[in-house]
């Protein structure tokens, strides 16, 4: 059984920095593209950092300069280190993953619990 786990989150001010990790248990299968997406109240989930099994990766335009997506292909885990926070940055953080099980054709996306992030003085 495919499980994602976040650790991290929480209160920090202003200016501040976070890091959030996610872990990927099972086994048994093969993990394309990592993400982190992030929902503040009231509005959508958006994308905030992704990263393909190669490296490349992709950030929203407001996290360019100040988050930095990394993966550890041999642990299955992705990282989101985020700097210069903003009060704008505050919501819950989810790890995304795309996942293929070896005995299947198709891929599906899983996500983690969520982590709050609270960025405020």
């Amino acid at each position: 059984q495919v499980q994602l786990v976040e650790s991290g989150g929480g209160l920090v001010q202003p200016g501040g920095s976070q890091r959030l990790s996610c872990a990927v248990s099972g086994s048994g299968f093969r993990v394309n593209n990592m993400g982190w997406y992030r929902q503040a109240r009231g509005k959508q989930r958006e994308p905030v950092a992704t990263i393909t099994s190669g490296g490349t990766t992709n950030y929203v335009d407001s996290g360019k300069g100040r988050f930095t997506i990394s993966r550890d292909n041999a642990k299955n885990t992705v990282h989101l280190q985020m700097n210069s926070l903003k009060p704008e940055d505050t919501a819950v953080y989810y790890c995304n993953c795309n996942i293929r099980r070896y005995y299947e054709l198709a891929s599906y996306d899983y996500w983690g619990q969520g982590t709050q992030v609270n960025v405020s003085s």
